[in-house]
Order: structure tokens, then C-alpha cells, then sequence
């Protein structure tokens, strides 16, 4: 990969200035009984909704100490560093000001007093922000979808196996249990052979057609197409100021993937868990036909559908029975019987999400062969990961072959395709355009 990060002057200078900064919270103060020399410091780049949550996340931990934060709008980089250095500042009273702010990520993944980075860029972003991350020897937790396209993929899962650095992907599902729970049945045969699955979300991105708007002030628009087109200013794409909702740049091709990668990469990346597909993927890619917006299809090498419809978040049909889960949602039937249930309707067979599970485990998989990584929290998750230097339970090659099945889904949408696809080899055995594997990149970014 060739990216400006990797030739960009002053690096080094800026690296030597910013090590004598007052990173460090003195130990004994109010943060409490850990060294200060052993807690892990994290910057953050990209500081929008997403990532004003897991600020709040990793702030309110012991072992972390958030030291810069990163983003091409003046007016969220200020509120995020004015926000750390006012939450440090209470909790040891001081006049703490330790938290730096840059536009350019690159200068923050110079810092070789920074551990890891919590990436939650626009889409088109994460994989150079991600990868310049490893190779500037940080662990990473990158948003999901872990890529805009599927070369993407490719290249940054070797990217952090080269650099052997941790890479957790943001697809949180898979630490919460009514999904552990749903894939632990499939996978045990409580719902027998299966036939068919169905993940439910909206549409693929069109293409970008938002009218120009007058810049924002103090957004360097140039850095935020990055390595997509530079396209007129729309505030439906980078949001005026401080705000706390999604912005719709996922709803376009150029800078995200639509609901396809944006619900499918959580939904298709439990599919694939419950089918144990984690270390490959679809063989064939089957198109609904022209215009549609529904009803595309992967298909596995066993025989199963994927099939992109409107119906409960995830649902796995079996010869014997069904499972169906989204979040805080939870069913399983067998014999055309609901057995245990909650989906918060008159329908439900328990009284919370947590009995529902609990009942299932207890009558399914007291004894179960198959059990699979138990996590409560996706940040924990990753910092355990990080201090034992295994595999965390959403790793660049799970995120990465999640994500590659949502391009595959809709490249069949966007060109009204069906083709073979070979996942291990990861390409076209029939019908599909190489092409089709990356984009064009503007200026120097390169993937």
C-alpha cells in the first residue's frame, strides 16, 4: 500500500515535540490504584456519533488514557479534546491539558507514545486509516464496516498479520448473548439441518447527487473525501458542527455502502457466524433482478441461501425448527412450536430477553459440543485481547470476511449480477468484473 502517511515530512519532528507533552495522570491521584506507566494510551481518530460513545467508554477506564483525538472538523476535534481534558481535569483535580487535537491522523499515528487507535471514520476511510495504524505499530479497534470494497479487505487483513498487531472490529453483536445464544443453537443442530437464512435491512447506497451547499467553516472538505472523489459539500455528508445523529454519507457509493454494508455487516457477520462460515464465504452471489432492492442471495458451499429480505434481523430455518434474533430480540421454535421467545409482543414466552436465553441455554445447551467465544462487552473484548496478544472475538479476518459478503451483495444490486466467487482465492470464478474488487483513488491514497 502507498499512502502519504509513509513519506509525509515533519513527522519525526512533530513525534520529538509531542512526547514532552503531560500525557501521563499521576499515579495516586483520583483515577485510582494503577500505575500510570501501565495504562494503555489511545487516540481516537474520526470524532462523530459513533465515536463520542466510545469515548465515553474507554474515559471511564482505569487502564486507558485517551491522549489525542483526531478529526477534519475543528468544531468536533475541540469538543472532543475540550471534553477529555475537562473529564481528566475533575477526576484529578488539576488544570489538565493533555489531550492533543489534530486534523491530519496521520500526525497522531506518529506519536510513539500512543498504544492503540479507535477508528470511526466514514467508511471510505477506515482501511488507510487502519492500515497506516499497524504499520505505525498501534492495535486497533475500527469501526465496522471494516472496508469501502473488497481489495480493502484483503490488504489490511495482511496488513495487521505483517505488523502482528490486534485489530478488533466494531461489530458488537457478537458480544451481546441473544446472538451467542441464536449461533450456539444453529450450530448444535437444536433446529436440525439448515435450509435457508434471511437478514433483514435496508437498501443499497445510489449513487451521490446531493446538491452543493456552502462549506462549514472550519472543515477541511479536501480531507474528508480523502480517497474518494471530491464531491460538492453537502451537510447531509459531514453534518455542521457537533452532532449526534448518522449521517448519510453511508447512503452513497462513493463514501459508504448503504444499509447493505452499514446493518449487513452486522447482520450477515452473525449468518455467517451461525453457518461457521467465519473463514470463508459465499461461493455464488445471485442478483434479484434490475431496480430491485430486496431479495439478493448468497449462496455457501453447502447448500444454503442468504437470502437479503424484510423480516425479524437475522432468522435461521432449519429442517427441524427456527431461530430467530436481532437486538434485544430473541426466538426459537421447533416442530412449528414457539419455545422460547421475546420480542417485547403479546407473543413472547418470557418475561425479558435474558429469561428467554437462559431458558434456552438451559433446556438446549447444558451439554452443547460446539460453544462458542463468550464476550459481554466488545471494548473489554479488545483490551483482553490486547494484553494476551490473541485473536479478539471480532478479528480483522472475521470483520474483514463479513464485510467482503456485504460488497459481494451489492455488487449483485449495483449491476444487476449473479456470479461464482471463490473465497478463499477471493475473486470471480464466473460472471463478475475484477474491476469490481477496489475503486479509483484520488491523489496520492492508495490501497
Amino acid at each position: 500500500m502507498k499512502t502519504r502517511q509513509l513519506s509525509r515530512r515533519g513527522f519525526l519532528r512533530t513525534s520529538a515535540a509531542l512526547t514532552t507533552a503531560p500525557l501521563i495522570l499521576a499515579s495516586g491521584s483520583a483515577v485510582g490504584q494503577t500505575p500510570a506507566n501501565s495504562r494503555l494510551n489511545l487516540g481516537f481518530i474520526g470524532m462523530g456519533k459513533m465515536n463520542a460513545g466510545h469515548l465515553g467508554n474507554f474515559l471511564a477506564r482505569e487502564q486507558t488514557q485517551v491522549v489525542a483525538v483526531c478529526d477534519v472538523d475543528t468544531n468536533r476535534r475541540v469538543h472532543a479534546q475540550n471534553r477529555v481534558n475537562e473529564h481528566y481535569a475533575k477526576r484529578t483535580g488539576t488544570d489538565y491539558r493533555g489531550c492533543a487535537a489534530y486534523n491530519d491522523f496521520r500526525e497522531l499515528l506518529a506519536r510513539p507514545d500512543i498504544d492503540a487507535v479507535v477508528i470511526a471514520t466514514p467508511d471510505h476511510w477506515h482501511a488507510i486509516n487502519a492500515i497506516a495504524a499497524v504499520q505505525a505499530g498501534k492495535d486497533v479497534y475500527c469501526e465496522k464496516p471494516l472496508t469501502h470494497n473488497i481489495r480493502e479487505a484483503i490488504t489490511l487483513t495482511k496488513a495487521v498479520r505483517e505488523a502482528d498487531k490486534i485489530l478488533q472490529t466494531g461489530s458488537q453483536q457478537r458480544s451481546s448473548r441473544e446472538f451467542r445464544v441464536a449461533c450456539e443453537l444453529v450450530r448444535n443442530g437444536v433446529i436440525g439441518d439448515v435450509t435457508a437464512v434471511t437478514t433483514s435491512f435496508g437498501d443499497p447506497a445510489p449513487i451521490y447527487s446531493l446538491p452543493e451547499e456552502p462549506a462549514e467553516p472550519g472543515l477541511d472538505w479536501d480531507l474528508w473525501c480523502g480517497p474518494g472523489p471530491l464531491k460538492p459539500y453537502n451537510s447531509e455528508l459531514s453534518p455542521r458542527g457537533v452532532h449526534n445523529h448518522f449521517p448519510n454519507w453511508r447512503m452513497t457509493r462513493e463514501y459508504g455502502g448503504g444499509m447493505i454494508t452499514d446493518w449487513g455487516a452486522h447482520h450477515i457477520d452473525i449468518a455467517q457466524w451461525g453457518l461457521g462460515v467465519d473463514e470463508s464465504g459465499p461461493v455464488a452471489v445471485r442478483s434479484p433482478g434490475p431496480g430491485a432492492k430486496r431479495g439478493a442471495q448468497l449462496v455457501y458451499e453447502n447448500g444454503v441461501v442468504l437470502t437479503h429480505a424484510d423480516g425479524k434481523g437475522v432468522s435461521f430455518f432449519g429442517s427441524d425448527g427456527e431461530v430467530h434474533v436481532n437486538r434485544g430480540k430473541f426466538e426459537l421454535s421447533r416442530g412449528g412450536q414457539i419455545l422460547h421467545r421475546f420480542f417485547g409482543d403479546p407473543d413472547d414466552r418470557q418475561p425479558s430477553l435474558a429469561a428467554a436465553c437462559e431458558a434456552a441455554e438451559k433446556e438446549f445447551l447444558t451439554n452443547a459440543k460446539v460453544r462458542l467465544t463468550h464476550s459481554t462487552n466488545q471494548q473489554d473484548d479488545w483490551l483482553q485481547s490486547i494484553a494476551s496478544r490473541k485473536p479478539p472475538i471480532c478479528d480483522v479476518a472475521i470483520g474483514a470476511n463479513s464485510v467482503i459478503s456485504c460488497h459481494l451483495m451489492n455488487l449483485a444490486y449495483w449491476n444487476d449480477a449473479s456470479f461464482g466467487w471463490d473465497p478463499v482465492a477471493r475473486n470471480f470464478t464466473s460472471g463478475g468484473d475484477p474491476a469490481w474488487l477496489t475503486r479509483e483513488y484520488r491523489g496520492e491514497w492508495k490501497v
